[in-house]
C-alpha cells in the first residue's frame, strides 16, 4: 500500500493549476492505467502542500465516517460503511458492512483489527461516535464505547474497550426506517440521535431522538425534534424538510436540515431543548430556537459546524469588528458527473448577532482545475472534519469533495476562505466505476470518490472513500503545514520546532 512517490510526475488542468500527480501505482501486480478512456479511465495521485503517509483498503467497503480515538496510547480510526457486502479475511465469512477498526498509531502501517458487521436486516453503519467511560457520568472507568447506526434499523452501542474484539451493549432503538449522523456529548451523555419519526406521526423519516447516554447500559429517551411544519398533525409539508445532523459547542446545538435541496440552518438554545416541554407542539417546538436561516430550494445544509471566537485583527479598530463567530455551512453534492441542478458548496454565516445568521464568503472547487465532472462520480462538497482539536480549529478545516478528494480550507478570516491545499488519491484494483446517463447513455469512470473527513490531534487527515479504495492517511506540507504549526491565540510557540505530523 504504498503510495508509490517515485512515480512523481506533474500535469497541469484545463484551468492553468498545476496539479501534482504520482501517476499510476503498480497493485496486485496490475499496472493501473492513467485516463485511459472512459469506461475503464484511472487515476494518479494529485496533491498540493499535502502527502500521502499510509493507506489501508478497508477489505474493500465503500466508506462514509471515520473518527480517531486515542485509546490507552494508541490511535484507533473507527469507519462507518456504507450498505452492502464483502468478505472477511479475518474471519473468512462475507459479511454485511458494518465498521472498520483499524489501529494507525503508526499511520505509516494502519493495521486492520476487526470488521464490527451490521446486524441483518440492516446493512451498513454509516456513523460512528466514541466516548469514554471515564468522561460519561454514568459510564465505567476504563471502559470505551462505540455508538453506531445499524443501517437504517437503529442505532447500537459496544464496549470497545479492546477494539480487536467489540462485545455489545445495548439496542438504543430498533425497528426505524430511517437513521443517519448522530451526535454524542462525552461530558454530558446526550445524544442527538437522527432517526425515522414517521411511525409516531411525524411527517418527517429524518429527525431528531435525544437521548441520555450517561450511562451507556440504561438509555434515557428525552424527547423528538424537529421544525413545527413536520410535526405530528400537521399538513404535508411544502419542502421535505429533513435533518441530516446536529453538532454541540457550549450551551448550542446546530442543525443541518437537507443535502442537496431544501436547505435549513438552526440554532438551538441546548438548555430549552433539553429542559423543555417535549410535546411537540408549535410553541414548544419554538422554545428552543435561536435562530432559523431558510436556504434556496436547490441548497441543502448537511453540516453546520460553530466557528466561534475567531479572532480579526483587520477589524480590531472597530467597536463590533473582532472577536466573531461564524458558522460553517456545508452542502452535499449529489448526481453523478454534474448531473444535479447546483453546484453544492461551502458557505460561512456572520453568526456573531445569532439570532440574524448572515452568509457571508463561499468556498468551492472551480470544476476547469481539473475537469472533475468528466471523473464519472459527484463532484461537489460533501462534509468537513468535526474534530475541534486545537491543532486545526480556528486555522484550517478540511473538506471532501468528492472526485476533488479532500480540500483544506484556511479559515483565519472567514470572510475571506482560502483553499492552502488538497489531495486526491490514486484509483487502486479495488476502486469501483461510478455511472451517469448523458443524453439517454450511460457513462462509467473508474474513479477517487472521497465521502467524509476526519482529523486528529497530531496534524493528520483521514480520508474515506465511497467507491470501496479505502482509508487514506494525509499530512500537510509547505505552506498549509505552517499554518498548522502556528501556535493558538494566546499559546507559545513550540521551542523545539517540531512539526506536529513528524512527531509519531
Amino acid at each position: 500500500m504504498n503510495p508509490a512517490h517515485d512515480l512523481a510526475n506533474e500535469q497541469k488542468g484545463k484551468g492553468g493549476r498545476v496539479l501534482r500527480s504520482m501517476g499510476c501505482a503498480l497493485l496486485a501486480s496490475v499496472a493501473l492505467a492513467c485516463w485511459s478512456g472512459p469506461a475503464l479511465a484511472q487515476h494518479g495521485e494529485e496533491a498540493e502542500n499535502a502527502r500521502l503517509v499510509g493507506m489501508h483498503n478497508l477489505q474493500a467497503r465503500s466508506a462514509y465516517q471515520p473518527i480517531i480515538q486515542e485509546q490507552n496510547g494508541r490511535w484507533i480510526a473507527y469507519v462507518g460503511h456504507h450498505g452492502g457486502t464483502a468478505f472477511n479475511p479475518l474471519n473468512g465469512q462475507v459479511e454485511e458492512n458494518g465498521v472498520s477498526i483499524v489501529d494507525v498509531t503508526n499511520p505509516r502501517r494502519p493495521f486492520y483489527l476487526h470488521h464490527l458487521a451490521a446486524v441483518p436486516p440492516a446493512s451498513g453503519s454509516q456513523m460512528v461516535q466514541t466516548c469514554s467511560g471515564d468522561d460519561l457520568p454514568g459510564g465505567t472507568a476504563g471502559t470505551m464505547y462505540l455508538l453506531r447506526t445499524n443501517g437504517n434499523d437503529g442505532h447500537q452501542i459496544y464496549d470497545v474497550t479492546d477494539p480487536s474484539n467489540p462485545e455489545f451493549v445495548v439496542d438504543i432503538i430498533s425497528g426505524l426506517g430511517q437513521t443517519h449522523k448522530n451526535w454524542w456529548e462525552c461530558d454530558t451523555g446526550i445524544a442527538y440521535l437522527v432517526a425515522d419519526l414517521t411511525a409516531e406521526g411525524w411527517q418527517i423519516d429524518r429527525g431528531l431522538k435525544i437521548y441520555d447516554l450517561s450511562n451507556p447500559e440504561a438509555p434515557v429517551f428525552i424527547r423528538n425534534f424537529a421544525v413545527p411544519e413536520v410535526a405530528p398533525g400537521t399538513p404535508e409539508p411544502e419542502r421535505s424538510v429533513r435533518i441530516h445532523e446536529a453538532t454541540r459547542l457550549g450551551d448550542r446545538v446546530y442543525l443541518g436540515y437537507g443535502t442537496s435541496s431544501n436547505g435549513v440552518l438552526q440554532i438551538l438554545d441546548r438548555t430549552k431543548l433539553l429542559e423543555g416541554d417535549p410535546d411537540p407542539t408549535e410553541e414548544n417546538l419554538l422554545f428552543p430556537q435561536i435562530a432559523r436561516l431558510d436556504l434556496p430550494d436547490f441548497m441543502g445544509a448537511h453540516t453546520v459546524w460553530p466557528l466561534i471566537g475567531m479572532n480579526l485583527p483587520e477589524y480590531e479598530l472597530f467597536e463590533e469588528g473582532t472577536p466573531r463567530d461564524f458558522l460553517v455551512v456545508v452542502n452535499e453534492a449529489g448526481g453523478n458527473r454534474c448531473t444535479q441542478p447546483m453546484h453544492q458548496m461551502v458557505y460561512f454565516a456572520d453568526i456573531t448577532d445569532e439570532a440574524h445568521p448572515w452568509p457571508v464568503s463561499n468556498y468551492q472547487v472551480p470544476e476547469s482545475e481539473g475537469l472533475f465532472c468528466e471523473r464519472g462520480g459527484r463532484f461537489g462538497a460533501h462534509s468537513m472534519n468535526w474534530s475541534f482539536t486545537d491543532v486545526f480549529y480556528r486555522k484550517l478545516i478540511a473538506v471532501s469533495y468528492f472526485v476533488a478528494g479532500a480540500r483544506v480550507v484556511d479559515i483565519r478570516d472567514p470572510f475571506h476562505p482560502e483553499e492552502v491545499a488538497f489531495y486526491i488519491p490514486a484509483t487502486t484494483a479495488d476502486t469501483v466505476e461510478l455511472c451517469a446517463e448523458i443524453d439517454g447513455i450511460e457513462e462509467c469512470s473508474v474513479s477517487i470518490h472521497t465521502n467524509n473527513v476526519e482529523v486528529d490531534e497530531r496534524g493528520l487527515i483521514y480520508l474515506a472513500d465511497r467507491s470501496n479504495t479505502g482509508l487514506h492517511i494525509v499530512e500537510l506540507t509547505g505552506e498549509a503545514r505552517q499554518l498548522l504549526e502556528e501556535p493558538a491565540e494566546g499559546e507559545e510557540p513550540d521551542e523545539d520546532g517540531e512539526m506536529v505530523a513528524d512527531l509519531f
